[in-house]
């Protein structure tokens, strides 16, 4: 599973850095970015919540 980050959608909230460290964290310009190439296994469950938690619908599954 890959995901990705809108940076033209994302708003900066943090919800998806709280549900799933393991994939989301803090760009520079303070916006959420995916920092691994594909989401582990172990940790899809929670990407997956991030994705249907953002609230502008900025993280896409490719």
């Amino acid at each position: 599973m890959k995901v990705t980050v809108d940076q033209d959608l994302c708003i900066g909230c943090g919800a998806c850095i709280d549900t799933c460290p393991e994939v989301f964290d803090w760009n520079d310009d303070g916006m959420a970015q995916v920092i691994v190439d594909e989401v582990p296994e172990d940790v899809e469950e929670l990407a997956r919540q991030a994705l249907d938690d953002c609230p502008v619908e900025a993280i896409k599954e490719e």
